[in-house]
């Protein structure tokens, strides 16, 4: 079992410069304590995301950090040049000694695609295209490509990246059947969504792996990401939670209340309460946050957790109280727990 970090950063409330050393504060406390992958979505014009460019804020924390890898999640491939993606991937894992991973996405909001002139509607045929280029990038001296949206012609290829033959690969997905692609490449998958449906994620991956990967071998990170949020006493938590929530979720729906729309796959309660009722959040003492991931981390079949520990308005010194106490006295006993079927 492995813990990861998920973070919108989206507006606090602080001037940038200050949000940003903050952010960077708590990236070096994940490092210490030992998490996985920080991981970051790629979202424009909206303040739900105060680090539109991914690669440039990966580049600070490669510097502030040791262990900890780093992972988009994702980069929104239809308003990417696919070919300085894939410089850009190389550069970041070789500046990170390795310690870079990268998601693909077509992207969910379709004004944010549309703020960059890419029609929704066109923007799984350019995802697709985008990832064969890179992947090709990756594999080839010279870059040979005719497609609709891009074409290269015995362009030369001057840098790998760090890992071979490349970086792992993340796809974010909300249904069983979105599993059969991922699986059979051996791509890393995070899920959201109720209990029930992540465990029939988790079952129809696995059985789509071990098709394809008969031999075995170390099994791809099947994760879910949940708003966690711990302090000493349970009140203290939900006191804490209520009242940064109100601002994520104004942030999380700006853009979408602009244009008169809802989101389709990423719907998220008004009220922190709902939050914690619907089991995408969690929030309490270590003992409450404990029990209640155990059990959703024992039905959901996962072997990752990723956790959302700084939204809203939230102030700097509770989002680290609450990251120390789920490091000390929450990870420990959830490592241990046995979530892969016999």
């Amino acid at each position: 079992m492995k813990f990861g970090i998920f973070d919108q950063n989206d507006r606090g409330g602080l001037p940038l410069a200050e949000q940003y050393e903050q952010r960077l504060r708590l990236v070096e406390l994940y490092d210490q304590l030992g998490f996985h992958c920080y991981h970051m979505s790629e979202h424009h014009a909206t303040p739900l995301s105060t680090t539109p460019s991914q690669s440039v804020f990966v580049s600070a924390m490669i510097q502030r950090t040791s262990r900890l890898r780093f992972c988009p999640l994702v980069y929104l491939l239809p308003i990417h040049h696919p070919m300085r993606l894939a410089e850009e991937i190389c550069m970041l894992d070789h500046l990170s000694r390795g310690r870079f991973e990268f998601g693909i996405g077509r992207g969910a909001s379709p004004h944010e695609l549309k703020a960059f002139g890419v029609d929704a509607t066109v923007a799984p045929q350019m995802y697709a295209e985008a990832f064969e280029i890179i992947q090709r990038y990756f594999s080839s001296d010279t870059l040979n490509f005719e497609g609709k949206f891009w074409q290269f012609d015995d362009v030369p290829v001057e840098m790998k990246p760090f890992q071979q033959p490349h970086p792992p690969v993340w796809y974010a997905l909300a249904s069983p059947d979105s599993t059969v692609w991922p699986a059979q490449h051996g791509v890393n998958v995070v899920c959201g969504g109720p209990v029930a449906r992540i465990g029939n994620i988790s079952e129809r991956y696995r059985a789509e792996w071990s098709k394809t990967h008969p031999e075995g071998g170390e099994e791809p990170l099947i994760g879910v990401n949940r708003y966690i949020l711990l302090a000493d006493t349970d009140r203290e938590a939900l006191e804490i939670g209520r009242a940064a929530w109100p601002v994520f979720y104004r942030n999380f729906m700006k853009l979408w209340n602009k244009h008169g729309t809802q989101p389709v796959n990423a719907k998220l309660p008004p009220e922190f309460d709902q939050l914690l009722e619907s089991g995408h959040g969690v929030a309490g003492s270590p003992d409450t946050v404990r029990e209640t991931l155990s059990r959703q981390i024992t039905e959901g079949g996962l072997n990752y957790l990723i956790g959302s520990f700084n939204f809203g308005s939230m102030a700097h010194a509770d989002a680290e109280a609450s990251v120390r106490l789920f490091a000390e006295q929450v990870m420990p006993a959830l490592r241990e727990l046995n979530t892969v079927p016999a």
